[in-house]
């Protein structure tokens, strides 16, 4: 099982990129200066007509995160059913995108591909109209489950909306390469399978890892896929840029 570190539970006058920054790498960041950030924090602002709720009128607002692989999907979508609020995954809008041929589905899919980081505009763009999509149907709540990757991007998010819990989950790097590429999906119903069966043993202080294999259903056996950042090239490459741009 991931280890899940309970960053903090705020009080809604304190900053949220503040609580980030125990996660976030600020070190990478200020030695790679984002020359557009102001307009990408302007971008959000300006696009997003979502209003901040008092959090006694709302449900709760929370993130997830970790490195690829981690879990962060699997336990916010169990914790969104019992809290009744969506989830909201940046991978999933970025495969929607790149499945609806959108504006950004040609660069996302040479970036997915590549293993590199999606960038903060791209990434604003397509959870502004997420949110406020959810907002428009009556939505209230969510767990951001990959978002915000970066002191930039949190700092955005917090011009605009309050987050009341962020949740860092840790795993060991080869556990994590083992558990990304025995992710499957049905190619039918789009639901997600895990077919490594990890057992490593507890040594030198360290707990042992468990972690039985997620399979799918009979009827989904023979219609599953993998997902084409899966590989290991692709996932190695995406687990050195996290750790480049934040601490897993």
């Amino acid at each position: 099982m991931a280890a899940l570190t309970r960053l903090s539970k705020p009080t809604f006058s304190s900053s949220m990129a503040s609580l980030l920054r125990r996660s976030l790498s600020s070190s990478a960041m200020a030695s790679e200066p984002n020359p557009n950030f102001q307009s990408h924090h302007s971008s959000f602002s300006r696009n997003t007509n979502l209003v901040r709720k008092d959090p006694k009128d709302r449900n709760v607002q929370w993130v997830f995160l970790g490195c690829p692989g981690v879990g962060k999907g699997t336990y916010a979508s169990r914790l969104c059913k019992l809290l009744d609020v969506p989830h909201i995954a940046t991978g999933d809008l970025v495969r929607e995108e790149l499945a609806s041929a959108g504006p950004f589905a040609q660069q996302l899919s040479e970036i997915v591909n590549q293993g590199k980081l999606v960038s903060d505009e791209i990434i604003i763009n397509l959870l502004s109209k997420r949110l406020e999509a959810g907002d428009a149907k009556g939505e209230s709540g969510f767990i951001l489950d990959g978002f915000p990757r970066t002191i930039n991007q949190a700092e955005i998010l917090e011009e605009v909306i309050d987050i009341d819990l962020v949740v860092n989950l840790k795993l060991r790097e080869d556990v994590l390469m083992e558990k990304c590429l025995g992710r499957r999906i049905c190619g039918q119903c789009g639901k997600n399978f895990n077919v490594a069966s990890i057992n490593v043993k507890g040594e030198n202080g360290h707990p042992a890892i468990i972690m039985p294999p997620l399979l799918p259903p009979a009827h989904c056996m023979s219609k599953l896929v993998t997902r084409s950042d899966d590989v290991e090239e692709v996932v190695a490459e995406r687990l050195k840029i996290y750790n480049e741009k934040s601490t897993c």
